[in-house]
């Protein structure tokens, strides 16, 4: 996992697709367009641009990918996100779904949580349980999620 803020990273510690994503995410009026999905390279990478109402914590359950990277960024709003290692050791929820690349826990280890405010993004990997949207004290955000299929790593 990686976090950061889209106003100061180094582009070269991460790799060149990370790097588009994030290149992306730094020159995108978000402002600007529509809640929905865009095709970036197709299905391999594409972008969710998503107008969401965070939750208490307990209204989600951990997620993890196989297939996919997020790439989560906050354009408005504040949120909390939480995220822990998947050992492989955590009760399931709901069995992994093939079509939307996602596995849930009913709880996970270690669990960490961190506040975002506009510009923060944090990259989550298949290793990476996460849950995000929590409330932070306001109820609206703006998100723009870019997955990335692992297999363009």
């Amino acid at each position: 996992m990686y976090f950061g803020h889209i106003s100061n990273y180094n582009p070269v510690q991460y790799p060149k697709v990370i790097q588009l994503a994030l290149d992306y995410l730094k020159n995108t009026d978000f402002d600007a367009m529509e809640a929905g999905v865009y095709e970036l390279k197709g299905r391999q990478i594409y972008v969710q641009v998503l107008d969401l109402d965070t939750k208490e914590k307990s209204a989600y359950q951990p997620e993890v990918h196989q297939h996919y990277l997020d790439v989560q960024y906050l354009h408005k709003g504040v949120e909390l996100m939480a995220a822990a290692i998947d050992l492989g050791n955590n009760p399931v929820a709901k069995e992994y779904d093939v079509e939307r690349d996602i596995k849930f826990y009913s709880a996970v280890q270690n669990e960490n949580e961190f506040r975002c405010k506009p510009g923060n993004f944090a990259i989550f990997f298949p290793e990476d349980t996460h849950r995000t949207a929590i409330f932070a004290g306001e109820a609206k955000i703006r998100k723009v999620v870019v997955k990335i299929a692992i297999s363009e790593l």
